[in-house]
């Protein structure tokens, strides 16, 4: 069975989907079956593996509506063995029409069941927000990473996600696990972002990933030309910290994931 793992941060621009889609292409590149699950109406996960839809094509939404219908979503991308649930704009439409449905906070869980089996990772890029699509992607994982930018006001915001995490354990999903958190845009000559690592170790004290994201141009190039960093530029440095972040993922979950 597949493990479903959240990357959740309220704030945007702290590299949730470069991590979603680049993670998500080096566990696939080593030998993972994975699902990339994009729920953020941004859609930037599915432009990011080069999947871009046609207004009359199903994607997400529909499967929140209507979980079943996710078998008939899943695309397949440029990377071996990495698949996507994809996203569209309208997808926003369904944070309203959410609201109605019974079992709302439940639905993706439910959809996503019907697919585990067939994958080794599951990795769900949520918005950067805390609403109802969000707590969806919670509720449906089994952990949760969580992006940071080493910078004051990602201490600010840590301690919002944690108290919703924290609901989400006691109210919804009593097993939710946090991974760990994740270092982005890493710049070792800031000595701020120095001080803010430190600050970070004392919040998830076993927690916080070793291999940290740097700052790089390449990564942020990679999207527009719809692909993961590991087939635009495999050799830059932002390839290389990735590729480190999923044998770091596996070394951690070798008890659990064959």
């Amino acid at each position: 069975m597949g493990l479903i793992i959240a990357l959740v941060n309220q704030k945007g621009g702290v590299g949730k989907t470069t991590t979603s889609v680049n993670l998500a292409a080096y566990l696939a590149a080593g030998g993972k079956r994975v699902l990339l699950v994009d729920i953020d109406p941004q859609a930037n996960a599915s432009a990011g593996v080069g999947v871009r839809l046609a207004t009359q094509d199903k994607h997400i939404y529909h499967s929140l509506l209507e979980p079943k219908l996710v078998t008939d979503i899943v695309k397949p991308t440029k990377v071996e063995r990495l698949w996507i649930v994809p996203a569209q704009a309208d997808l926003a439409g369904a944070a309203v029409e959410l609201v109605s449905l019974e079992g709302r906070e439940f639905r993706l869980q439910q959809a996503l069941e019907l697919l585990r089996q067939d994958y080794d990772f599951i990795i769900i890029d949520c918005p950067p927000s805390l609403g109802l699509l969000t707590v969806n992607g919670l509720v449906a994982a089994d952990q949760v990473l969580i992006p940071l930018q080493p910078e004051y006001y990602a201490l600010e915001g840590l301690g919002q996600l944690l108290n919703t995490i924290n609901l989400i354990q006691t109210h919804l999903k009593p097993n939710l696990g946090i991974l760990g958190a994740l270092v982005t845009m890493y710049d070792a000559r800031n000595r701020l972002a120095g001080a803010v690592v430190e600050e970070l170790k004392n919040h998830f004290p076993n927690k916080l990933f070793q291999t940290m994201i740097p700052r790089n141009v390449r990564l942020a190039e990679a999207p527009s030309y719809g692909q993961p960093i590991s087939l635009y530029d495999p050799h830059s440095r932002g390839a290389q910290a990735y590729s480190a972040l999923a044998t770091e993922l596996l070394a951690l979950l070798t008890p659990h994931v064959s």
